[in-house]
């Protein structure tokens, strides 16, 4: 015999504001002009600003006033996540951390999703934010952080026949790049670029691994692939199939303006000429960590006065437009240009603006490294 089906208990719902109150994540929503038309209970209990404080008031108007890890204010067209998810109709695939600013005055991390607000029609007509306080994990994330940064060696000695410039960008607070470069002799400098799959603490960690290695490993840089070969043997020794690590590495003789270098299926490093043009150099070579007898070439070129080397991880040229067109080493190099490179230095925010443009996307999809060897008239030594 059949048992009765247990009768279902109709529960009526509370109203949507009652239930957006009672999660642990503060939200808001904005209208297309970014004016706050609804703020939680729990965004209050946060940050202390009240709904009575904010609505009809833009969110970039002294309320949340978002920087990033990096210190700058994300309350411009480019850079903030609620306005790029309403111009791109994308929601944040991952969290990103900010420091929203407190009635009280205070900075506090947090991590921030982002969405847009469609209506009946589909039309955009908004966003929404939610966050939450990540001061705890944050501050644990901040150590590695100060550690990691410390392992970022490229503290050189002045030498007027060449300066040297670094950009990192990691896509979290810490991230899977690791870069170096070090004096060898008077004359011979060694370098070292190297991006670990993915990006995160499992990055992070594999690139502080990368750091050891570069210790123990960079007087071989005279020959570049035999430094190559011991790197990638050590993480074919450790990491197993678990990760790889794309690389370049080389020496610059900075009194003959060369530069010999061994890659390890990395971006090609790119030549600015003093006249402008553009060459794209690549020796070949597996990743780091996959085959442990795999075997590198070198590559040689001279420089001259005027003359600028790029180096960067596939962060900066793995882009895609929204018509899937991938930007690539050219399209980087175009758009420093764009940017009046190489008569003005390279800005940093001003090109990463520039790369969220070009990619319709909230934020970056991973860590992004550049560095750049631009070559002097004088031939002197330090």
């Amino acid at each position: 015999m059949q048992e009765a089906a247990t009768p279902v208990t109709e529960v009526t719902l509370p109203k949507s504001d009652l239930i957006l109150d009672s999660l642990q994540y503060g939200l808001y929503i904005c209208d297309l002009e970014r004016r706050i038309i609804y703020w939680s209970k729990s965004a209050e209990r946060i940050t202390g600003w009240t709904a009575k404080d904010v609505v009809g008031s833009r969110c970039l108007d002294d309320i949340l006033a978002h920087v990033d890890k990096d210190g700058r204010h994300l309350c411009v067209d480019e850079l903030c996540p609620l306005l790029r998810s309403m111009v791109t109709d994308r929601a944040s695939d991952v969290p990103v951390i900010v420091f929203g600013l407190t009635k009280s005055g205070e900075r506090i991390p947090m991590t921030v999703s982002v969405a847009p607000l469609h209506d009946a029609d589909g039309q955009i007509i908004g966003g929404v934010e939610s966050f939450h306080d990540y001061s705890d994990t944050y501050a644990n994330l901040e150590r590695a952080k100060r550690i990691q940064t410390l392992s970022l060696e490229h503290n050189l000695p002045p030498d007027n026949r060449f300066s040297f410039q670094s950009f990192y960008l990691p896509h979290d607070l810490i991230g899977g790049d690791f870069f170096a470069i070090r004096q060898l002799d008077a004359d011979h400098y060694g370098f070292f670029l190297a991006d670990v799959m993915g990006h995160g603490v499992a990055a992070a960690l594999h690139a502080m691994y990368l750091s050891s290695l570069w210790n123990r490993y960079s007087n071989e840089l005279k020959h570049p692939a035999n430094f190559a070969r011991s790197l990638n043997r050590e993480l074919c020794r450790i990491v197993g199939d678990e990760s790889f690590a794309t690389a370049v590495c080389g020496i610059i003789d900075a009194a003959g303006k060369s530069v010999r270098f061994a890659s390890a299926g990395g971006p090609p490093l790119v030549v600015i000429r003093a006249d402008g043009r553009s060459e794209h150099l690549a020796a070949s070579g597996l990743p780091f960590g996959m085959i442990a007898e795999a075997e590198y070439d070198e590559c040689e070129f001279q420089c001259t006065a005027g003359d600028s080397l790029l180096m960067f991880t596939d962060g900066a040229t793995d882009i895609h437009n929204s018509d899937e067109r991938l930007l690539g080493a050219e399209g980087l190099v175009d758009m420093l240009r764009g940017l009046g490179y190489p008569q003005a230095d390279i800005d940093i925010t001003m090109l990463e603006e520039a790369l969220l443009t070009f990619s319709n996307g909230i934020r970056l999809g991973d860590d992004f490294t550049l560095l750049e060897v631009r070559f002097s008239g004088d031939a002197a030594e330090a």
